[in-house]
């Protein structure tokens, strides 16, 4: 599926099952929820915290599944075109990024 192909899929679910879009600010409060979703199940995997036993069956790959959907629903509500966009940003990183990350002693 590409980008765009998404961008149509959660419109048409939006518009059927999911009746209408929330508000902006609904949907920037709600995207800011998931990747907090995201991040405690990273610091729980991957870093120093422990999971509880009710949280063990937490599903990474579906946490952030769920965080692009709600981009995916701002970049609808904002008529942003997240594929072009996404290639406009790869381009602008490729020019100002071409050496920085290799030159950076930190990384090695």
């Amino acid at each position: 599926m590409t980008i765009n192909e998404a961008q149509k899929q959660v419109d048409q679910w939006i518009n059927t099952t999911g009746v209408r879009y929330f508000n902006e600010l609904t949907n920037m409060a709600m995207l800011t929820e998931e990747v907090g979703e995201v991040a405690r199940i990273v610091a729980r995997k991957y870093g120093e915290q422990s999971f509880k036993e009710s949280d063990k069956a937490v599903d990474l790959a579906d946490e952030m599944a769920d965080v692009l959907f709600v981009l995916i629903c701002l970049a609808n509500q904002t008529e942003i075109d997240l594929e072009k966009a996404l290639v406009k940003n790869l381009a602008k990183k490729e020019i100002r990024d071409k050496t920085r990350h290799k030159n950076n002693p930190k990384l090695r």
